[in-house]
């Protein structure tokens, strides 16, 4: 944790005379929440892990945050996260150090959101907010032994949220169990004027996606089973076994697997699709602020303000031009191409979704940045804006938890949740880290 609220306690002593007047529960009453760093909160510091940050109070919450709050939950404090969001491997600032894996105490979190998943599986707080460019709910969720969900892009806003590359970014739950991140995204999700994209979830968003914990979920459901991952030869045998014990407990459960299910092309459809925007994210961002220390990427990187492991891209960031063009994952070719070649290949099989490892490889040891990472969170829902679910799908090595992904189609959430949650309730694979259990 970075911050913490001064004032959790109060505001859960007033949820509770709310509820002795009213007899009424809002629909996270009370519940205790931990928040990550890049998300703007009214009345506590936001920082993005940042020193050249410190002391930012926004002007108001992030959607999110602001939605939590109305549906009752006490944001008990900030979570650490990479610096700038820069690393999927660690959670690692300038502001508060470095954030440990609570099931190895030697092994990280991975990253961005290592902090928020860190307390969540630690048991410091019931739900979390995370964020995700590229891997970063979805990452420290495996890691630790979580549920993450990245969200179909559009389906919740990211107004408020200190922006790594706006267009791919998305914020979301990241909790110990689906049922609990389910509720997170019911409460989160929907239209917010302040975030154009979200037009695209007008229609789309049911009311409700609690009808969707069905225990039978996975009955009939015709799911692909990605091995272009799982084919490296720096795949740990560990999660390879793994892996292969959860799509057994998939079938066992009434799924049909198509195995292997291809996406033809794959590499040359994702070869140099990333687009730098950070430096004209972080610009409007800042400009959103009220007497900002500093209104630009150059003056951060010449304050000298940040962790020594970032200062070379900062660097880059703070020397690049505003990449032209560049737009968002519906308008730009590149994107559509490659979503329309993974849904014409789920169409022709008449698939439901598709699953791989979270990562192909156990977290590693801190400090260790030259091991095989096995990070299989970077190109898909990423750049198609395809919704993508981590579930835990059991430990390696004992007690290092992996982490089963699931993708689906657009706005295909309520498949994703009776998949997910059929599987979870099969399974059972969560349980508390031996050094957090009470």
């Amino acid at each position: 944790m970075i911050v913490l609220n001064p004032k959790a306690l109060q505001e859960a002593q007033e949820l509770d005379r709310e509820y002795k007047e009213t007899g009424k529960l809002r629909t996270l009453h009370g519940v205790p929440t931990i928040v990550k760093d890049n998300y703007d909160t009214y009345d506590l510091q936001t920082a993005a892990g940042s020193l050249a940050m410190k002391g930012n109070i926004p002007p108001d919450d992030a959607y999110q945050v602001r939605k939590l709050r109305e549906a009752g939950a006490v944001v008990l404090g900030k979570s650490n996260m990479a610096e700038w969001a820069f690393s999927p491997y660690q959670t690692v600032s300038s502001i508060a150090g470095t954030t440990r894996n609570p099931y190895d105490l030697e092994r990280v979190p991975a990253g961005s959101s290592g902090g928020t998943a860190a307390a969540v599986a630690a048991n410091l707080g019931l739900i979390g907010l995370g964020t995700d460019t590229g891997n970063s709910i979805r990452g420290p969720s495996s890691h630790c032994c979580l549920v993450g969900i990245r969200s179909t892009m559009g389906l919740t806003s990211r107004d408020g949220i200190i922006p790594l590359y706006l267009r791919n970014d998305i914020g979301g739950p990241i909790c110990r169990t689906v049922e609990d991140a389910v509720r997170v995204l019911d409460v989160i999700s929907g239209y917010d004027p302040a975030d154009p994209i979200t037009m695209m979830s007008v229609d789309k968003k049911t009311d409700s996606s609690m009808d969707h914990l069905k225990p039978d979920g996975l009955n009939g459901k015709r799911i692909g089973v990605f091995r272009h991952y799982t084919d490296e030869p720096s795949t740990d045998p560990e999660v390879l076994k793994v892996y292969e014990k959860a799509l057994e407990g998939l079938t066992e459960n009434g799924a049909m697997l198509i195995d292997p299910f291809e996406i033809p092309e794959f590499m040359d459809l994702t070869k140099d699709i990333w687009c730098n925007t950070f430096k004209r994210d972080l610009k409007n961002y800042l400009e959103s602020l009220e007497n900002p220390r500093y209104t630009s990427i150059e003056e951060i990187y010449e304050s000298g303000l940040y962790s020594e492991y970032i200062g070379e891209r900062l660097k880059r960031m703070a020397d690049s031009e505003f990449d032209p063009g560049c737009g968002d994952l519906y308008t730009e070719p590149k994107n559509i191409k490659l979503r329309e070649s993974i849904v014409k290949e789920m169409d022709k099989h008449k698939l439901d979704a598709f699953v791989y490892p979270t990562w192909s490889n156990p977290p590693r040891l801190i400090g260790d940045m030259e091991s095989p990472a096995g990070d299989n969170s970077q190109k898909i829902p990423p750049h198609t804006g395809l919704p993508g679910f981590t579930v835990p799908m059991g430990y390696t090595y004992d007690n290092l938890p992996g982490g089963l992904q699931i993708v689906g189609r657009l706005f295909s959430e309520p498949t994703l949740i009776e998949i997910a949650y059929a599987y979870e309730q099969a399974t059972l694979h969560r349980k508390p880290p031996k050094e957090f259990e009470n």
